[in-house]
């Protein structure tokens, strides 16, 4: 599972989500990629399952670049307990998406299977994608 080695504080604010993504909305390293398409918190878990499926697709070919880390550190309250007493624990990793942004590429495949592989990636994320490629090759996927 991914997550920071350490961090300088435990624990932070949640934050907003305003805006689209400033940094990483292009297809950088390979031919294509899963676009978000709103904003949203992606755990580690749905980023390690997304990867999984593309690679299972891919069969050993191509190589797969994941463009998004979890970052921010989740807390939650135990069931049934009364208020105060501070923040509860950190729970799991998320990564903060903005719309617009690459979540994940591929490359050295053909087109076919190459969509099919994101495709089946963009069902584990909890947000809604569409596929993209290179600004060099033919258009854009949905």
């Amino acid at each position: 599972m991914l997550m920071p080695k350490r961090v300088k504080y435990r624990k932070q604010m949640r934050g907003r989500m305003k805006g689209k993504a400033l940094r990483g909305a292009e297809v950088s390293f390979g031919d294509y990629g899963l676009q978000a398409l709103e904003p949203g918190w992606v755990s580690a878990r749905q980023i390690e399952a997304a990867r999984r499926a593309t690679v299972r697709v891919m069969r050993r070919r191509g190589k797969v670049w994941i463009r998004i880390f979890p970052d921010k550190p989740y807390t939650h309250r135990a069931a049934e307990t009364r208020m105060g007493k501070g923040k509860g624990d950190v729970q799991y990793w998320v990564a903060v998406v903005k719309p617009g942004r690459i979540m994940m590429e591929i490359g050295g495949l053909s087109e076919e299977v190459a969509k099919e592989a994101l495709h089946q990636a963009s069902y584990k994320y909890s947000i809604k994608t569409k596929i993209v490629s290179r600004p060099d090759l033919q258009g854009d996927y949905s």
